[in-house]
Protein backbone atom coordinates (compact mmCIF):
# COMPACT_ATOMS: atom_id res chain seq x y z
CA UNK A 1 0.00 0.00 0.00
CA UNK A 2 1.46 3.24 -1.25
CA UNK A 3 1.67 6.12 1.41
CA UNK A 4 -1.35 8.24 -0.58
CA UNK A 5 -3.28 4.83 0.17
CA UNK A 6 -2.22 4.64 3.93
CA UNK A 7 -3.28 8.24 4.21
CA UNK A 8 -6.77 8.08 2.37
CA UNK A 9 -7.66 4.57 4.79
CA UNK A 10 -6.85 6.53 7.88
CA UNK A 11 -9.32 9.57 6.31
CA UNK A 12 -11.68 6.08 5.64
CA UNK A 13 -11.60 4.95 9.42
CA UNK A 14 -12.19 8.51 10.53
CA UNK A 15 -15.91 9.83 11.66
CA UNK A 16 -16.19 12.05 9.36
CA UNK A 17 -15.30 10.88 5.60
CA UNK A 18 -15.67 13.69 1.96
CA UNK A 19 -15.14 10.92 -0.48
CA UNK A 20 -16.26 10.53 -4.27
CA UNK A 21 -16.19 8.60 -7.25
CA UNK A 22 -13.89 9.40 -10.33
CA UNK A 23 -14.10 7.73 -13.73
CA UNK A 24 -10.93 8.23 -15.96
CA UNK A 25 -11.75 7.64 -19.54
CA UNK A 26 -9.27 6.53 -22.38
CA UNK A 27 -10.30 5.69 -25.54
CA UNK A 28 -8.36 3.91 -28.44
CA UNK A 29 -8.01 7.37 -30.16
CA UNK A 30 -6.34 8.85 -27.70
CA UNK A 31 -9.13 10.84 -26.08
CA UNK A 32 -9.05 10.66 -22.08
CA UNK A 33 -12.45 11.86 -19.98
CA UNK A 34 -12.99 12.23 -16.83
CA UNK A 35 -16.18 12.30 -14.85
CA UNK A 36 -17.10 12.52 -11.09
CA UNK A 37 -19.90 12.43 -9.07
CA UNK A 38 -19.63 14.72 -6.67
CA UNK A 39 -21.02 18.48 -7.35
CA UNK A 40 -18.02 20.52 -8.91
CA UNK A 41 -14.88 19.42 -10.59
CA UNK A 42 -11.73 17.57 -9.24
CA UNK A 43 -8.09 17.58 -10.61
CA UNK A 44 -6.63 14.26 -9.33
CA UNK A 45 -3.39 12.32 -10.88
CA UNK A 46 -2.82 14.26 -13.50
CA UNK A 47 -6.49 14.61 -14.68
CA UNK A 48 -9.77 16.91 -14.44
CA UNK A 49 -12.56 15.05 -13.69
CA UNK A 50 -15.98 17.29 -13.95
CA UNK A 51 -19.23 16.30 -12.67
CA UNK A 52 -22.12 17.81 -15.30
CA UNK A 53 -22.62 14.36 -17.12
CA UNK A 54 -24.43 12.98 -13.98
CA UNK A 55 -22.22 10.10 -13.88
CA UNK A 56 -23.72 7.25 -11.39
CA UNK A 57 -22.59 3.16 -11.12
CA UNK A 58 -24.38 0.38 -10.21
CA UNK A 59 -22.73 -2.14 -7.51
CA UNK A 60 -19.68 -3.29 -8.00
CA UNK A 61 -18.67 -7.30 -7.01
CA UNK A 62 -15.72 -8.63 -7.43
CA UNK A 63 -15.04 -12.03 -7.32
CA UNK A 64 -12.35 -15.24 -7.01
CA UNK A 65 -11.65 -17.42 -9.90
CA UNK A 66 -11.22 -15.92 -14.17
CA UNK A 67 -15.06 -15.03 -14.46
CA UNK A 68 -15.44 -11.63 -15.57
CA UNK A 69 -16.96 -9.23 -13.07
CA UNK A 70 -19.12 -6.49 -13.98
CA UNK A 71 -20.17 -3.02 -13.14
CA UNK A 72 -22.79 -0.15 -15.56
CA UNK A 73 -22.09 3.19 -14.96
CA UNK A 74 -24.80 5.83 -16.70
CA UNK A 75 -25.17 9.09 -17.70
CA UNK A 76 -26.43 11.73 -20.15
CA UNK A 77 -25.40 12.22 -23.47
CA UNK A 78 -23.65 15.54 -23.34
CA UNK A 79 -22.65 17.14 -26.76
CA UNK A 80 -19.24 18.95 -25.39
CA UNK A 81 -18.26 15.35 -23.74
CA UNK A 82 -19.82 12.13 -25.28
CA UNK A 83 -21.74 12.40 -28.55
CA UNK A 84 -24.21 9.78 -29.19
CA UNK A 85 -22.69 9.60 -32.82
CA UNK A 86 -19.16 8.83 -31.37
CA UNK A 87 -20.85 6.00 -29.44
CA UNK A 88 -22.56 4.47 -32.76
CA UNK A 89 -19.13 4.68 -34.73
CA UNK A 90 -17.39 2.67 -32.04
CA UNK A 91 -14.75 4.92 -30.80
CA UNK A 92 -15.71 3.53 -27.06
CA UNK A 93 -15.69 -0.05 -28.11
CA UNK A 94 -12.69 -1.72 -25.43
CA UNK A 95 -11.99 1.79 -23.96
CA UNK A 96 -10.31 1.69 -20.93
CA UNK A 97 -11.98 2.90 -17.55
CA UNK A 98 -10.17 3.71 -13.95
CA UNK A 99 -12.38 3.91 -11.11
CA UNK A 100 -10.93 5.96 -8.00
CA UNK A 101 -12.07 6.81 -4.49
CA UNK A 102 -11.25 10.24 -3.77
CA UNK A 103 -11.13 12.98 -0.73
CA UNK A 104 -12.72 15.55 -2.39
CA UNK A 105 -11.59 17.92 0.03
CA UNK A 106 -8.37 16.58 -0.67
CA UNK A 107 -7.95 14.99 -4.22
CA UNK A 108 -4.15 14.22 -3.79
CA UNK A 109 -5.46 11.60 -1.52
CA UNK A 110 -7.23 8.94 -3.70
CA UNK A 111 -7.12 5.49 -4.36
CA UNK A 112 -7.67 2.95 -7.79
CA UNK A 113 -10.50 0.44 -6.87
CA UNK A 114 -10.43 -1.06 -10.07
CA UNK A 115 -9.24 -0.91 -13.88
CA UNK A 116 -11.88 -2.18 -16.58
CA UNK A 117 -13.11 -1.91 -20.02
CA UNK A 118 -16.31 -0.63 -21.79
CA UNK A 119 -18.04 -3.84 -23.30
CA UNK A 120 -21.91 -3.53 -23.69
CA UNK A 121 -23.25 0.22 -24.41
CA UNK A 122 -27.22 1.36 -24.53
CA UNK A 123 -28.83 4.32 -25.34
CA UNK A 124 -32.56 5.51 -24.17
CA UNK A 125 -33.89 8.60 -23.95
CA UNK A 126 -30.84 10.89 -24.46
CA UNK A 127 -28.91 8.50 -21.45
CA UNK A 128 -26.58 6.07 -21.92
CA UNK A 129 -25.64 2.73 -20.04
CA UNK A 130 -21.98 0.96 -19.95
CA UNK A 131 -21.43 -1.83 -18.97
CA UNK A 132 -17.66 -2.10 -17.85
CA UNK A 133 -15.74 -5.42 -17.79
CA UNK A 134 -12.88 -6.82 -15.88
CA UNK A 135 -9.77 -7.44 -17.45
CA UNK A 136 -10.47 -10.60 -16.89
CA UNK A 137 -12.21 -9.99 -20.19
CA UNK A 138 -9.36 -10.39 -22.57
CA UNK A 139 -9.30 -14.12 -21.64
CA UNK A 140 -12.42 -14.39 -23.23
CA UNK A 141 -11.37 -12.98 -26.64
CA UNK A 142 -10.01 -15.13 -28.91
CA UNK A 143 -6.09 -15.77 -29.52
CA UNK A 144 -4.23 -16.69 -32.46
CA UNK A 145 -5.55 -18.06 -35.72
CA UNK A 146 -8.42 -19.75 -36.69
CA UNK A 147 -9.17 -22.70 -38.99
CA UNK A 148 -11.89 -21.95 -41.30
CA UNK A 149 -12.74 -20.97 -45.08
CA UNK A 150 -12.78 -17.75 -45.04
CA UNK A 151 -9.68 -15.65 -45.07
CA UNK A 152 -8.75 -14.05 -41.32
CA UNK A 153 -6.90 -11.20 -42.50
CA UNK A 154 -8.59 -7.58 -42.80
CA UNK A 155 -8.16 -6.05 -46.55
CA UNK A 156 -5.73 -3.87 -47.27
CA UNK A 157 -3.36 -5.09 -44.17
CA UNK A 158 0.00 -6.02 -44.18
CA UNK A 159 -1.10 -9.98 -44.64
CA UNK A 160 -3.76 -9.16 -47.13
CA UNK A 161 -1.09 -6.74 -49.44
CA UNK A 162 -4.13 -5.50 -51.46
CA UNK A 163 -3.25 -1.79 -52.20
CA UNK A 164 -6.03 0.13 -51.62
CA UNK A 165 -4.67 3.35 -52.89
CA UNK A 166 -5.31 1.81 -56.28
CA UNK A 167 -7.29 3.37 -58.44
CA UNK A 168 -9.36 -0.32 -59.30
CA UNK A 169 -9.99 -0.25 -55.55
CA UNK A 170 -10.53 3.23 -54.36
CA UNK A 171 -13.09 6.02 -55.87
CA UNK A 172 -14.22 9.41 -54.55
CA UNK A 173 -17.38 11.57 -54.72
CA UNK A 174 -19.79 13.62 -53.20
CA UNK A 175 -23.59 13.00 -51.53
CA UNK A 176 -26.34 14.65 -53.25
CA UNK A 177 -29.35 13.30 -51.35
CA UNK A 178 -30.56 10.78 -48.16
CA UNK A 179 -33.16 8.35 -49.24
CA UNK A 180 -33.65 6.90 -45.87
CA UNK A 181 -31.75 6.62 -42.91
CA UNK A 182 -29.24 4.77 -44.23
CA UNK A 183 -29.36 5.01 -48.03
CA UNK A 184 -27.20 7.82 -49.74
CA UNK A 185 -27.41 9.14 -53.59
CA UNK A 186 -24.04 10.47 -54.50
CA UNK A 187 -22.41 11.18 -57.72
CA UNK A 188 -18.83 9.87 -58.76
CA UNK A 189 -18.60 6.16 -58.63
CA UNK A 190 -20.26 5.90 -62.48
CA UNK A 191 -16.83 4.11 -63.70
CA UNK A 192 -17.65 1.11 -61.20
CA UNK A 193 -19.63 -2.03 -61.42
CA UNK A 194 -22.87 -2.55 -59.04
CA UNK A 195 -21.69 -4.59 -55.91
CA UNK A 196 -17.90 -3.10 -56.16
CA UNK A 197 -18.46 -1.63 -52.89
CA UNK A 198 -20.54 -4.16 -50.89
CA UNK A 199 -18.49 -4.73 -47.49
CA UNK A 200 -16.15 -2.02 -48.36
CA UNK A 201 -15.58 1.53 -45.77
CA UNK A 202 -16.64 4.57 -46.82
CA UNK A 203 -14.96 7.57 -45.35
CA UNK A 204 -16.23 11.41 -45.10
CA UNK A 205 -13.58 13.45 -46.00
CA UNK A 206 -15.50 17.31 -45.50
CA UNK A 207 -18.42 17.92 -43.96
CA UNK A 208 -19.57 17.82 -40.64
CA UNK A 209 -19.08 14.39 -40.71
CA UNK A 210 -15.10 14.55 -42.11
CA UNK A 211 -13.42 11.62 -40.70
CA UNK A 212 -15.80 8.93 -39.77
CA UNK A 213 -15.68 6.05 -41.33
CA UNK A 214 -18.75 3.58 -42.33
CA UNK A 215 -19.89 0.38 -43.40
CA UNK A 216 -20.98 -0.04 -46.94
CA UNK A 217 -23.69 -2.81 -46.92
CA UNK A 218 -24.71 -2.60 -50.52
CA UNK A 219 -23.75 -0.71 -53.74
CA UNK A 220 -26.14 -0.21 -56.06
CA UNK A 221 -26.40 1.29 -59.50
CA UNK A 222 -29.67 2.80 -60.63
CA UNK A 223 -29.98 4.34 -63.91
CA UNK A 224 -27.87 7.56 -63.74
CA UNK A 225 -27.56 7.51 -60.05
CA UNK A 226 -25.10 5.41 -57.51
CA UNK A 227 -26.63 4.23 -54.00
CA UNK A 228 -25.21 3.22 -50.89
CA UNK A 229 -26.35 1.29 -48.39
CA UNK A 230 -24.62 2.45 -44.96
CA UNK A 231 -24.47 0.40 -41.83
CA UNK A 232 -25.97 3.17 -39.49
CA UNK A 233 -28.08 3.59 -36.63
CA UNK A 234 -27.59 7.78 -36.33
CA UNK A 235 -29.35 9.98 -38.14
CA UNK A 236 -27.54 11.48 -41.43
CA UNK A 237 -25.85 14.77 -40.44
CA UNK A 238 -24.25 15.47 -43.25
CA UNK A 239 -25.28 17.99 -46.43
CA UNK A 240 -25.50 17.66 -50.18
CA UNK A 241 -21.87 18.41 -51.26
CA UNK A 242 -19.97 16.83 -48.75
CA UNK A 243 -16.71 14.42 -50.56
CA UNK A 244 -16.01 11.14 -49.46
CA UNK A 245 -13.79 8.47 -50.09
CA UNK A 246 -14.39 4.50 -50.89
CA UNK A 247 -12.65 1.76 -50.86
CA UNK A 248 -13.85 -2.01 -52.78
CA UNK A 249 -15.32 -4.60 -50.33
CA UNK A 250 -14.02 -8.13 -49.83
CA UNK A 251 -16.72 -11.07 -48.07
CA UNK A 252 -13.42 -13.09 -47.35
CA UNK A 253 -14.13 -15.75 -49.43
CA UNK A 254 -11.39 -16.94 -51.67
CA UNK A 255 -12.89 -16.76 -55.24
CA UNK A 256 -13.82 -12.78 -54.27
CA UNK A 257 -9.52 -12.57 -53.30
CA UNK A 258 -8.56 -14.62 -56.66
CA UNK A 259 -11.09 -13.07 -59.07
CA UNK A 260 -11.54 -9.45 -57.97
CA UNK A 261 -8.20 -8.26 -56.42
CA UNK A 262 -5.94 -11.26 -58.24
CA UNK A 263 -4.27 -11.80 -54.77
CA UNK A 264 -4.90 -15.46 -54.26
CA UNK A 265 -1.43 -16.19 -52.55
CA UNK A 266 -1.80 -14.18 -50.11
CA UNK A 267 -5.31 -16.00 -48.98
CA UNK A 268 -5.53 -16.34 -45.35
CA UNK A 269 -7.99 -18.74 -45.02
CA UNK A 270 -8.37 -22.56 -45.91
CA UNK A 271 -10.85 -22.69 -49.01
CA UNK A 272 -10.32 -26.21 -49.81
CA UNK A 273 -11.08 -27.38 -46.09
CA UNK A 274 -13.16 -30.13 -45.78
CA UNK A 275 -16.45 -30.47 -44.65
CA UNK A 276 -18.27 -31.90 -42.33
CA UNK A 277 -19.22 -34.84 -44.57
CA UNK A 278 -15.99 -35.51 -45.08
CA UNK A 279 -14.42 -35.13 -41.95
CA UNK A 280 -17.01 -37.46 -40.16
CA UNK A 281 -17.79 -40.01 -42.77
CA UNK A 282 -17.14 -43.71 -42.66
CA UNK A 283 -13.87 -45.25 -44.01
CA UNK A 284 -14.97 -47.62 -46.99
CA UNK A 285 -13.03 -49.92 -49.24
CA UNK A 286 -13.29 -47.94 -52.49
CA UNK A 287 -12.02 -44.56 -50.34
CA UNK A 288 -8.12 -43.14 -51.25
CA UNK A 289 -6.67 -42.73 -47.75
CA UNK A 290 -2.78 -42.43 -48.01
CA UNK A 291 -2.35 -38.44 -46.85
CA UNK A 292 -2.38 -36.43 -49.74
CA UNK A 293 -4.26 -33.51 -49.98
CA UNK A 294 -7.75 -33.63 -50.96
CA UNK A 295 -7.92 -30.82 -53.46
CA UNK A 296 -4.55 -30.88 -56.08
Amino acid sequence: MTSTEETLEAHIQGEVTSLCHCWRLSRADGVILGFTDHDRQLNCDGASFHPYTGFTASEARSSFGLSVDTVDVAGALSASEIREEDILSGLYDGARVETLLVNWRDPSMFQRLRVAVIGKVTRQDGRFVAELESEAWTLDQPSGRTVGRGCDAELGDQRCGVDLTDDRFAGSGIFLRAEEANVLVVDGLDAFAAGWFDNGVLTWVSGAQSGRRERVIAHVNSGSETRLSLWREAPLRGEAGDGFIVVAGCNKQFPTCKGKFQNAPNFRGFPHLPGDDAAYSYVRGEGVFDGKALVQ
